[in-house]
């Protein structure tokens, strides 16, 4: 496992992390903390949890697991994330002050911890002032609550947005963003990624997999079926499988990631992971997995270095089609500058 620092701070992650989204739904206590333990003997120290994720059951399951491991417990980087309803009242739900607080307080009570490493803002709140939040975050990393705050699910002005506040008010800074993004979902490239390398900002990327898609697991033109996330509501995985199937793009990234799979003799999901743990700003990719076969062959994507070649036919197969302006070639034309005979 190659271990990397969070962000600009001096935390040190390793390069996958453990996103525990299954734990309490797809996967019960017992897989969970197999699936801890696999993970950490694997080299992993980075876990990633939300209270959201089955209404708090994963913190829970996470947090036993902590408590039933002391040592390990000393070297792990827990990050959870507060925003999403916690309950059915007007308060709880969204980035203010009095939520924040309850849902710190929860996630502290649920993961048995006296600090979380890492506390990120689960997604944009448009009714509270982002200062609000801010201040909050600052007070929690003064009175030793938390370590370190991120986002997830930002856009560019967000992110640059409250870093500058941050900056201009002397709070702690953020160091993290967690994104979407994947060989089929490239869209942060345009501002989200030059904002996060502006700002020092480590991304912690979601759903590096495409769903599934990029395990082979889906074929064209056929319905999904079987144990998939598809496959298991045929209705519903049908009107989702649909628009992406009918996109040329898709198959042609599926085919690519093939082809240097079976060259290199991996599966495809450790070509897919591989290739966005090299991406610019990238601090470690979120691994989802279910069982600890999954995450078994998702691990052996630590140890596989893609050729420049490989990153570049894959980046070329997968480039999405922006429009021209101001995203497309004729903007990037127009901010584009390089000294006329220099280097």
């Amino acid at each position: 496992m190659e271990y990397r620092t969070l962000g600009t701070s001096g935390a040190v992650v390793s390069n996958y992390a453990l996103g525990t989204m299954t734990f309490g739904a797809e996967s019960d206590e017992t897989t969970s903390h197999a699936v801890l333990d696999d993970y950490v003997a694997a080299g992993g120290n980075f876990i990633d949890t939300a209270d959201v994720y089955s209404t708090g059951v994963s913190e829970e399951i996470i947090g036993r697991w902590l408590k039933a491991h002391p040592t390990e417990r000393d070297q792990m980087v827990v990050a959870t994330k507060g925003r999403f309803p916690m309950g059915p009242g007007p308060n709880d739900i969204g980035l203010s002050r009095r939520h924040l607080n309850q849902a710190l307080d929860a996630s502290l009570k649920r993961l048995g911890v006296e600090h979380i490493d890492l506390y990120q803002m689960h997604a944009w709140d448009a009714l509270t002032p982002l200062e609000e939040t801010l201040r909050f975050l600052d007070d929690s990393v003064s009175n030793g609550k938390i370590g370190y705050y991120g986002f997830s699910n930002f856009v560019g002005w967000h992110l640059t947005k409250a870093v500058h506040i941050a900056k201009a008010q002397g709070y702690a800074a953020p160091v993290t963003l967690q994104p979407q993004y994947s060989l089929l979902v490239r869209d942060i490239e345009v501002e989200i990624v030059p904002a996060s390398l502006d700002a020092g900002i480590g991304l912690l990327p979601w759903s590096p997999l495409g769903g599934g898609w990029l395990t082979g697991k889906y074929k064209r033109d056929t319905s999904p079926s079987g144990a998939t996330r598809l496959g298991e509501n045929p209705d519903r995985g049908m009107e989702a499988f649909k628009p992406r199937n009918a996109q040329e793009r898709t198959w042609l990234i599926i085919d690519a990631v093939d082809e240097i799979a079976k060259a290199r003799g991996v599966s495809m999901a450790q070509v897919a992971l591989a290739w966005v743990a090299a991406q610019p700003a990238v601090t470690s990719v979120i691994l989802g997995a279910r069982n600890q076969t999954q995450l078994a062959d998702n691990l052996k994507a630590a140890k596989l270095v893609l050729t420049p070649q490989e990153i570049a036919h894959l980046s070329e197969v997968s480039a999405p089609a922006w429009a021209d302006y101001p995203y497309g070639t004729g903007g990037r034309d127009q901010r584009h500058r390089k000294i006329e005979g220099g280097r």
